[in-house]
């Protein structure tokens, strides 16, 4: 009988099928939109106005105010409002007004004088790079890379091209202005002889150099924009040496597991996470789906992933599938899935003219449903797929900061409400509320109900956030945006570009013409900042597009497909197969010449991902084995071939993604409260028989009686002598009541002490303490021959010292939890 497979196997037809809309949840989300905040006023200890299948609720009427003239009038006697006067303090002076319109006007000219400029600046550019690159063998050998179907028929052609160009002789040579080759020679050669050695901490040391952000500027996208593939001998190879020190820093067993779990760690922190950002750019958007296609066929898909509009129905996707289903789905026939834009013109037209918005969201909820597969919230993606979906919203208002939401900011949250927020551009989408699935399934409106719209206004690609929530800081950016498409240029070439002319030397086109398109674009820049920051352009469908042109729009690596002219025509259409099939090519296209870069980053990342995996499965054998009784004492008679059948306490089929850095995001990923908990967790073996427990609880002041008893001697410790307990009680291993008949400040502190540690009850190192103070006791606490004057003074300030250290050590612990 064979096994099943490990991986089921999906067909097309079976995914593309799939049925997640729950009719529940769309009419809760539709009765939610027809709410209006006055009703979120008068329900705010809740946070959604109703649960789906309620009656629905009628939004209440406006209270009328109750006035009267004196305590005798009539209270519904008409009152005549007072006139309002004119507020003499307006926002802006007459100046301003005055020359708003004509100042706005003057800018936006020079503008789009500007803005011809440049058009004719890239063209001359383009046509002069097409006459000196795409003729003779050289274009030839052009035409054979643009023509690849696959990235293994694009690399042969690259580096076809490469020794046509001679570009194999720039990277035998090490020396270069642009990185610090000496550098990294010296690390490269110093982690190969290390490790030869057998030297695990050298090796240690010197990767908590080496692992940083573009150390050395190893990383720097002009080292990749020589050739059409790769980039420096020396750079491959310390990027190969770097992989094999890290695995030899993980197999290695001169290292202890502590300190494997702390680098690999710290490693993780030190060097960052990489991001795939998908932009939003209406139909243009679906050329991620050949970027997402590119990183997958390679294993090199990042785990944080974010998108806005467009991008964050790809992101959505590619965060709620596996790997097998994703490379099932990547097909032109996924197109008779994407039917958002179906309607004809007479009902959207209808439509907007009614409500002020082209697409009806109740329905685009349900086209929605099926790339979010049904209602997933954000947490139960992220514990599917292990990869971690970002979507980038803003509230309704104009002035709330901006939302980047995950499962830590928002678990709970329904992708694609989400979704919906995020492509609720004004015109087009009107603001949405986001739903919250409850335990019981229900969902219910984030946030009390309010309404978010499009990120991308003011926040396309998200890198503050990342960085903030997930420690990215590599991120690559995949950019359809129609508006900002043209002002990509890379005037020295960009990662697997290089200049067509001059053998991929020098400026595209010549110095004059890059230097004239660089200037022309920060004068446009310049332009959009006056007018943003002098409040000249009044707001357009009730937002404020100023900062639309302001934004960063690029990253460590920039991907941007090159579209048609008749994209921009069917900028709001559904792509059918043959569309989609080319955009997929086109997409893969233009993400192939960035791989390599991408590789020797990820593959690092990689390494320390797989090196903190295994510590975590020791560590977790490791805490198992000590919670269990020791096995040749309690069944010497039990026999290895026994032992063996017995289940692993280690999980590995069902084992939780591990987390991106912090620990606090671990406590969020395993889905418990164990992270604010561990300060309680007893020690494993501390307390091993029910004596033994007895002893380590023991509590000498931990009665309310003899707390009393201690406190009223400490007052009164003549009548404490004349009890004649001082010498009554003598050190025995028997459990005996604390003498309290001579007082001293060495008593008080003493008692001090153990009474400090009755009131951290949360403290992990109380039953621990309370142990080892026990100890102590029989030897000096108790004994009345530790009361000599002579060691007042001495106990004294020991005593003192422990309470300073403990109180250290847990509100260290304390700390350390709440981070």
């Amino acid at each position: 009988m064979t096994a099943a497979p490990k991986n089921p196997k999906y067909t097309f037809e079976q995914l593309i099928n799939e049925d997640f809309l729950d009719d529940s949840h769309l009419e809760a989300f539709a009765h939610a939109l027809q709410l209006d905040e006055q009703y979120f006023d008068h329900h705010t200890e809740v946070s959604s106005p109703t649960t789906p299948g309620s009656p629905a609720v009628a939004t209440p009427s406006r209270i009328r105010k109750v006035s009267a003239l004196s305590d005798f009038a009539p209270i519904n006697l008409k009152v005549q409002s007072r006139r309002k006067r004119k507020d003499k303090h307006r926002r802006h002076d007459w100046w301003f007004l005055l020359l708003r319109w004509p100042l706005l006007i003057f800018i936006f000219l020079f503008i789009a004088a500007e803005f011809g400029l440049y058009v004719l600046i890239r063209q001359v550019v383009n046509g002069k790079e097409w006459i000196s690159a795409w003729r003779g063998k050289k274009g030839q050998l052009r035409k054979k890379l643009r023509a690849a179907r696959t990235y293994e028929e694009w690399k042969e052609a690259a580096k076809e091209l490469d020794r046509y160009l001679n570009f194999d002789e720039w990277k035998k040579i090490d020396e270069d202005a642009f990185y610090d080759w000496k550098l990294v020679r010296k690390v490269r050669r110093s982690l190969r002889n290390l490790r030869e050695k057998g030297d695990a901490r050298g090796c240690l040391g010197v990767l908590e150099t080496c692992i940083r952000p573009s150390f050395a500027a190893v990383e720097s996208p002009r080292l990749y924009s020589e050739t059409f593939l790769g980039t420096k001998d020396l750079i491959e190879s310390y990027f190969d040496e770097l992989e094999k020190s890290l695995e030899y820093i993980r197999e290695t067993p001169d290292l202890s597991l502590d300190e494997k779990k702390r680098f690999f760690k710290s490693a993780n922190t030190n060097l960052g996470v990489t991001a795939l950002c998908l932009s939003g750019g209406a139909t243009l958007g679906y050329y991620h789906f050949g970027v997402i296609k590119a990183f997958l066929d390679q294993g090199l898909l990042p785990r944080v992933i974010t998108g806005t509009s467009a991008g964050g129905l790809i992101a959505a996707l590619t965060c709620t599938r596996t790997d097998e289903e994703l490379k099932v789905l990547l097909v032109p026939e996924l197109a008779q899935r994407i039917t958002a834009c179906e309607e004809p013109m007479s009902v959207w037209f209808q439509r907007f003219m009614k409500t002020g918005a082209r697409f009806d969201s109740v329905a685009w909820a349900r086209k929605c449903a099926y790339f979010t597969r049904g209602s997933m919230t954000f947490k139960e993606a992220y514990l599917k797929t292990g990869r971690i979906l970002n979507v980038s919203v803003i509230p309704a208002d104009r002035y709330s900061p901006t939302k980047l939401l995950n499962y830590i900011t928002a678990p709970d949250t329904v992708i694609w409400s989400a979704l919906l927020a995020s492509a609720a551009v004004p015109g087009i989408l009107n603001p949405v509320v986001l739903m919250q699935k409850l335990k019981d399934g229900n969902l219910v409106p984030w946030n009390w109900g309010s309404r978010f719209k499009d990120g991308s206004l003011r926040v396309d690609v998200p890198t503050q956030a990342l960085n903030l929530y997930f420690n990215v800081t590599n991120p690559v950016v995949s950019q359809a945006n129609p508006h900002v498409h043209l002002f990509f240029f890379a005037p020295r070439g960009s990662a697997g570009k290089p200049v067509a002319h001059r053998k991929g030397k020098g400026w595209r086109g010549n110095f004059l013409l890059s230097a004239a398109e660089q200037w022309l674009k920060h004068e446009l820049t310049k332009n959009f900042r006056v007018i943003r920051d002098l409040e000249l352009l009044p707001t357009l469908l009730g937002q404020d597009w100023s900062s639309v042109f302001l934004q960063r729009f690029d990253g460590s690596v920039t991907i941007w497909p090159r579209p048609r002219f008749m994209d921009f025509i069917r900028i709001l259409s559904d792509p059918d197969p043959p569309e989609l099939e080319r955009m997929l090519a086109v997409g893969q296209l233009v993400t192939w010449p960035k791989l390599h870069m991408i590789d020797n980053r990820i593959r690092i990342e990689k390494a320390i991902l797989a090196g903190r995996r295994v510590m975590r499965t020791m560590s977790r054998a490791r805490n198992y084995a000590a919670l269990q009784p020791r096995a040749p004492l309690l069944h010497p008679e039990r026999s290895s071939e026994q032992r063996s059948k017995e289940p692993s306490p280690i999980q590995t089929a069902s084992e939780r993604p591990i987390s991106v850095d912090t620990d606090a995001e671990e406590a969020f990923s395993q889905g418990s409260q164990w992270f604010y908990r561990r300060g309680r967790a007893r020690r494993a073996g501390s307390i091993t028989s029910d004596h033994a427990k007895e002893e380590a609880n023991y509590d000498p002041l931990s009665s309310f009686e003899m707390r009393r008893k201690w406190a009223s001697d400490l007052l009164n410790p003549v009548n404490a002598f004349d009890s004649g307990g001082m010498h009554s009680n003598r050190a025995s291993p028997e459990r005996q009541e604390p003498s309290t008949s001579r007082l001293s400040p060495t008593h008080f502190f003493r008692r001090l002490h153990s009474f400090h540690s009755i009131h951290l009850p949360l403290s992990s190192e109380r039953g621990q303490n309370i142990k080892e103070m026990k100890q102590v006791s029989n030897n000096e606490v108790w004994s009345s021959e530790s009361s000599d004057e002579g060691n007042d003074e001495h106990i004294y300030s020991h005593s003192f010292m422990n309470l300073g250290e403990r109180d250290e050590a847990q509100n260290g612990e304390a700390g350390a939890g709440v981070l």
